[in-house]
């Protein structure tokens, strides 16, 4: 199947809920996935059960219901567990719960419906409230488990979710700034969109606060945290996630919020940022913005080489990157000391910080007769971790096994 038919997939998961969506180049829109047909039934509990007995296994709502009736026994916590890479006990027997979050996934990608005529995944975008070293671990097992490639992996959080979803929208939504208010169990939080239309690409800028636990007064308190928010700004539009906006409790705060402005509420803005999210990574749209978010680079890595009797930079690591996603990799042959010297530098800046890697206890070798692989793997948006090889020189040096590594940060630079 070719590129052009692949399907990508959004999801939007949490200890609580997940939602599920599908976009294809010849869509206006992504779709986002229901467990019942003919509903908007798309918040899926992240929850398995076991049949009592037997090796049947339940997800989501009808988890919930089979435990009701005793019919299965419930596993809760699914996904912190799996995060915690731990052992669970269910219906007499040991489970890993990174195990028991295939199964999920794989009962997700079952659901009736779109789902059956998905085809070849061209990505699949994960998005968490957080990523982690843990996050990442989990699902690079979960893909390797279903089958699927991990290169088709991507993570992402929700805010940069909000911003690819809010500037995929018409461009009357986003003529001035844009707003989200994200009210999941009793957390509020807001987020601002700002784009700087003097830049080129446009540079945009997410303000997020985060407004503590709303119990009581809500419309009340929810009405003063818009005045806030907003003050004198102008919005195009704004958006409601979260299951805290239930029920018809919004008055005060719906009629200041409607006011001149596009109102949606809805439970699937963050699946279908993260569809469009895989879509915009993979150059498949002309995309004037540019937004580094928590999760990306705040560090070029480079290494000075001889090419050809040309000195230049060869750079390992780019800034703007997603840390989990990026990898830099070059073999090089040494000339003079056993050493190595890397270059870090911030994006905003021109000067670049030097650090020099010693080899300890590398054989002695005729110069330019050792050859080193360099790996460079983020470990987070501001710290890279380097693995150095000895690979010898085929017959006349034999490798002699030997690595060295280091982490290289922007602590002090």
């Amino acid at each position: 199947m070719s590129n052009a038919e692949g399907a990508y997939l959004g999801i939007d998961i949490n200890s609580r809920n997940t939602v599920l969506s599908i976009y294809k180049s010849n869509m206006e829109e992504p779709v986002t996935v229901s467990t019942v047909l003919g509903e908007e039934n798309y918040s899926i509990p992240t929850i398995l059960a076991k049949r009592v007995g037997m090796g049947q296994w339940f997800f989501g709502d009808e988890a919930i219901s089979k435990s009701r009736v005793k019919e299965a026994v419930l596993v809760e916590d699914l996904f912190g567990m799996a995060l915690r890479n731990e052992e669970t006990v269910v219906d007499g027997t040991a489970f890993e719960a990174r195990e028991l979050m295939v199964i999920f996934f794989n009962k997700l990608f079952s659901i009736p419906g779109p789902m059956a005529a998905l085809g070849e995944v061209e990505k699949l975008v994960i998005c968490v409230e957080q990523i982690s070293l843990d996050v990442m671990e989990l699902m690079n097992y979960v893909v390797q488990k279903l089958g699927i490639d991990s290169k088709k992996l991507s993570l992402i959080d929700r805010n940069e979710c909000f911003y690819y979803y809010a500037l995929s929208c018409k461009p009357e939504l986003f003529l001035y700034n844009v707003a989200l208010f994200d009210y999941s169990g009793t957390n509020m939080v807001s987020c601002i969109l700002n784009r700087n239309q003097s830049t080129r690409p446009q540079l945009v800028t997410l303000d997020v606060v985060n407004h503590g636990d709303i119990t009581e007064n809500k419309d009340e308190m929810f009405d003063n945290i818009i005045a806030d928010t907003f003050g004198s700004m102008l919005f195009s539009s704004v958006y409601l996630v979260g299951d805290g906006f239930d029920g018809d409790w919004m008055k005060l705060s719906l009629a200041r919020l409607c006011k001149g402005r596009k109102v949606f509420l809805g439970k699937n803005l963050y699946s279908k940022g993260a569809c469009y999210g895989g879509y915009i990574k993979d150059g498949r749209r002309d995309w004037p913005f540019i937004f580094i978010g928590d999760n990306d680079l705040k560090l070029n890595l480079s290494i000075k080489i001889l090419d050809n009797n040309v000195m230049k930079f060869l750079t390992l690591i780019d800034a703007g990157e997603s840390w989990y996603d990026a990898k830099g990799e070059c073999e090089v042959i040494l000339d003079g000391e056993p050493e190595l010297e890397f270059y870090i530098q911030r994006p905003e800046s021109r000067e670049a910080h030097t650090e020099v890697l010693e080899l300890s206890d590398l054989p002695k070798r005729e110069n330019r007769t050792t050859r080193l692989r360099i790996e460079a793997s983020p470990v987070s948006d501001v710290a890279v971790s380097i693995v150095i090889t000895d690979l010898g020189f085929g017959e006349i040096s034999p490798s002699s096994g030997k690595s060295w590594e280091h982490t290289i940060s922007l602590k002090g630079v």
